[in-house]
C-alpha cells in the first residue's frame, strides 16, 4: 500500500465535523479554511469517499511549491513523479484556481501545469507524439494561493453530497452534506424522536435516517477513483462489504418530516423510497404551526424557508412566531434551525443557547440551537 497525502474539502464552518469524521475512520487530521489534511493509503480513500458525510471531496495533495513566475510553476510540476499516479493512456483534464497571487491568469496556470505533466509523461513512457489520454480519467487542479501553488487529484468524481437517492429536489435543496452536518451537530441518536417541519424534499430527515442505521453515505454510487488501475476492485469491494456490516438495518426509527407544500411532500416520499426509507420515515402535509407530538426528549431540525421574495418575509416571520409558541409546550424537545433572518431569536421568543454561523450555499446563514430541558431519560 502506498501512503498519500489526502485533503477532504469542506464547506466554511464545516472544517470541524468533517475533521471529527475523518478521525473516526482512525487518521490524524490537520485543519485548514475548508480542508482537513490526513494521511492515508488506497483503501482510506475508498473508505473516506464512502463514509465522510459532511465533506465535499477527498483529493490527493500532490505537490505544494511556491511558484511566483510561469517557468517555476513548469518547471516545479514537470519535476513531480506523475507517472505514480497516471498511466500511460490517463485522460487527466486541469483546472484551476488563483487567488491573491501573482500569477493571476487561471487559464494559463492550467495551459502550463498540462505541458508540463504531458512533458514527463511523454519521456517517462517513451512516447514522442502525442497522449491519446483515452483511459480512465484523473482530475487535476492546481490552486495557488498567496503565490503557494497546490497540485492536486480529485479521488470522488461527483461531489460527495451525491447520494444517490434524490431524483427529484425542490426550489433551494438544502445540500446533502450540509443537512448531515445540522444531524452531527445536534447529537441526535436513533432513541430519540426526530422531527423537520419544513422537510422540502426530505433531505434532512433522509441524512438522518441514514446517520441512525449507521449507512454509509456513498454506499450506493460510484468514484472517479473506482476506474484507476492501482485503485484495485478488491479494495473497493472489501469496504463496502464492511459498510454492509457495520449498518444496522433493523435499527427502529421515529423521524417525521412534513411540509405545508403538498408537492413537495411527494418528492420527499420518493426519495425515502429511492432511499429505502419509505417505511422508515413519515411524511405528511402539514403546517409547520400544527406540530404535535406525545413524545419527550425529541429533536427538531429545520430549514425553513427564509423570505427572499417580497411579501414571503411577513409569512415567515408570522410562522416562526407561532413555531416558537407552539414548541414551549414540549420543553424536552431540542430544536435547531438554520436561518438567514437575523431577528430570529426575537421571532421565535427565546434566546438561543448557541448559535454557530454557517454557509447554505452562498447564503451566511446562524445555526439557531434551542436545547431543550433533561428529562428523566437522558439524566
Amino acid at each position: 500500500m502506498t501512503k498519500f497525502q489526502l485533503v477532504a474539502t469542506a464547506a466554511m464552518g464545516l472544517e470541524a465535523i468533517v475533521a471529527e469524521e475523518v478521525q473516526a475512520l482512525g487518521y490524524e487530521t490537520r485543519v485548514d479554511n475548508g480542508k482537513v489534511y490526513f494521511e492515508g493509503d488506497e483503501t482510506a480513500i475508498a473508505r473516506c469517499n464512502l463514509w465522510l458525510r459532511v465533506a465535499d471531496r477527498v483529493k490527493i495533495v500532490v505537490a505544494q511549491f511556491p511558484a511566483t513566475t510561469f517557468d517555476e510553476l513548469f518547471e516545479s510540476t514537470k519535476s513531480i513523479e506523475w507517472e505514480r499516479y497516471l498511466p500511460v493512456d490517463a485522460a487527466f483534464p486541469v483546472s484551476g484556481k488563483s487567488v491573491k497571487s501573482k500569477l493571476f491568469s487561471v487559464p494559463d496556470c492550467q495551459a502550463i501545469v498540462k505541458k508540463a505533466i504531458v512533458e514527463r509523461m511523454k519521456f517517462h513512457y517513451k512516447r514522442l507524439g502525442f497522449l491519446d489520454e483515452s483511459g480512465a480519467t484523473f482530475k487535476i487542479e492546481v490552486s495557488i494561493l498567496k503565490d503557494l501553488a497546490t497540485l492536486t487529484i480529485d479521488t470522488s468524481g461527483a461531489g460527495l453530497h451525491k447520494r444517490g437517492y434524490r431524483q427529484v429536489q425542490g426550489e433551494a435543496p438544502l445540500k446533502e452534506t450540509l443537512a448531515a452536518a445540522l444531524v452531527k451537530v445536534s447529537k441526535w441518536n436513533p432513541d430519540r424522536p426526530f422531527a423537520d417541519p419544513f422537510c422540502g424534499s426530505g433531505t434532512i430527515p433522509l441524512e438522518a435516517a441514514m446517520i441512525g442505521q449507521n449507512i454509509a453515505p456513498g454506499y450506493n454510487r460510484e468514484f472517479i477513483s473506482e476506474d484507476w488501475s492501482w485503485m484495485k476492485a478488491k479494495i473497493w469491494n472489501e469496504v463496502r462489504d464492511e459498510a454492509d456490516n457495520l449498518a444496522n438495518y433493523d435499527q427502529p426509527l421515529e423521524i417525521i418530516g412534513s411540509d405545508i407544500d403538498h408537492r413537495m411532500v411527494s418528492i420527499a416520499q420518493e426519495n425515502a423510497m429511492e432511499a429505502g426509507f419509505a417505511d422508515i420515515i413519515t411524511f405528511k402535509q402539514m403546517q409547520a404551526t400544527d406540530f404535535t407530538t406525545r413524545l419527550t426528549d425529541g429533536v427538531m431540525i429545520s430549514n425553513p424557508p427564509y423570505g427572499e421574495r417580497i411579501g414571503e418575509k411577513e409569512v415567515i416571520e408570522g410562522v416562526i412566531r407561532q413555531l416558537g409558541q407552539v414548541m414551549n409546550n414540549y420543553p424536552t424537545w431540542s430544536v435547531y434551525m438554520l436561518s438567514s433572518m437575523e431577528d430570529f431569536e426575537a421571532l421565535y421568543g427565546k434566546k438561543a443557547t448557541k448559535k454557530r454561523k454557517l454557509f447554505n450555499g452562498f447564503i451566511r446563514t446562524d445555526l439557531y440551537q434551542f436545547w431543550g430541558q433533561k428529562s428523566k431519560r437522558e439524566e
